[in-house]
């Protein structure tokens, strides 16, 4: 593995930095001060459409995407530190290039196995930024880390199918931009191989039948960046059969796909929330006095400071390891890596977010930094594509298994 990168990503990369340092940052309060007159708090700052015009005429567009033919078609490895730099801004920068999640995990999905209809129909318009979408898969009733339990329904009559279920914390649906969900549920809830039970099919939203029931606040906040979180109920929702996407049982098997990459997004975005914390901490340690010394002399700042430090490395070189062996040997040959960065990344992020807020004091907590948001979208992902306890699990098994 060469630890250098190569000239496209360095091209990108300037041209990434710059942007955030001339448009991204400077819009943050703009973006906050617009949002406070939108007739919905969920809907889009006029900030946001400027942003995102100038990031596709530089073409800082679709990044994610390895498809050369619909997105930028770069590698993991191209594309993990141009996430970190996003990760640094994450209420903007990830809308502002058409790589915020759910969208990105949605339209991977529409590439990969959807057909040409659902393909025009609803991947064009998500690749030009026009819609945004939702996932529909976490349930209330159940734990739905465990994706077998999963109960709504998808049941075939006719030439339709009927959904049937309540799902909360879907990202995205509260964007009046929300256009699309991708749905999963059962087609063949008694089916001997559980994991071929589930399917996934495209709902629009203005279907009847599909109730937006409330939003979902995190941590008390409205997480903005993925156009809320919300409680949906399908009460019968009929849709053409033709809105299943790949075949019926292949739902557990796309998720799979979808989630791969979606971790490790995650994860690269968590390191520029790192370094941006590790920023506001040092900023905030040469300005401040306390007993006579400034927060830079105080030796437990600057132990914080230091092992903040020492863990980004740590993490990002395990990220980047982690993309370049889902480059060469593919997700599957990465498992054990993806889940390494996905029960470390969270987790050590928040322990440099909370040492961030503590060395800001009341200031940590309020809204006049990042600080607090940052820490609450950060303690999510321990949660989000996952908890860590069943990543530890299958990661677990995986080591043992080497030994019986």
């Amino acid at each position: 593995m060469d630890f250098a990168f190569d000239d496209r990503t360095e091209e990108l990369r300037g041209k990434l930095l710059a942007f955030m340092d001339e448009h991204v940052y400077p819009a943050e309060k703009t973006a906050e001060a617009q949002r406070e007159l939108l007739a919905s708090p969920w809907g889009t700052p006029a900030i946001v459409e400027e942003l995102k015009a100038e990031a596709r005429s530089q073409g800082l567009w679709n990044l994610f995407l390895p498809d050369a033919g619909l997105g930028a078609g770069l590698t993991n490895l191209q594309y993990a530190p141009l996430a970190e730099i996003t990760g640094r801004s994450p209420q903007l920068a990830p809308t502002a290039l058409n790589c915020a999640a759910p969208d990105t995990g949605n339209m991977e999905v529409l590439t990969q196995f959807a057909s040409e209809q659902q393909r025009k129909q609803w991947l064009e318009p998500l690749l030009a930024g026009e819609i945004r979408s939702a996932f529909a898969m976490t349930e209330p009733e159940v734990a739905s880390s465990d994706a077998t339990n999963i109960e709504t329904r998808i049941e075939r009559q006719g030439d339709e199918y009927v959904i049937t279920g309540r799902k909360w914390y879907i990202s995205g649906a509260m964007n009046p931009l929300c256009k699309i969900f991708i749905v999963m549920g059962k087609t063949d809830p008694d089916g001997a191989d559980p994991r071929r039970q589930q399917s996934m099919i495209l709902v629009p939203r203005d279907t009847p039948g599909v109730e937006v029931l409330r939003a979902m606040k995190v941590y008390g906040y409205e997480d903005h960046s993925h156009g809320g979180h919300a409680e949906v109920v399908f009460d019968g929702a009929r849709v053409p059969a033709a809105n299943l996407i790949g075949e019926e049982g292949g739902g557990f098997a796309i998720a799979q796909a979808r989630l791969g990459p979606g971790r490790i997004h995650h994860c690269m975005r968590l390191i520029g929330m790192a370094e941006r914390a590790i920023e506001l901490m040092c900023r905030r340690a040469v300005d401040r006095t306390a007993f006579g010394k400034t927060l830079a002399q105080q030796g437990v700042v600057q132990n914080w400071i230091a092992d903040a430090r020492v863990s980004v490395e740590q993490l990002r070189l395990l990220i980047l390891k982690t993309a370049w062996l889902m480059d060469t040997v593919g997700n599957r040959g990465a498992h054990t890596e993806i889940q390494a960065i996905k029960i470390a990344t969270p987790r050590t992020v928040v322990d440099i977010l909370d040492q961030a807020v503590q060395l800001y004091g009341a200031g940590g907590v309020s809204q006049d930094f990042p600080l607090a948001e940052l820490w609450a979208g950060a303690r999510t992902l321990r949660l989000a594509d996952g908890p860590d306890e069943v990543h530890q699990r299958s990661l677990a098994r995986r080591e043992i298994k080497k030994y019986v």
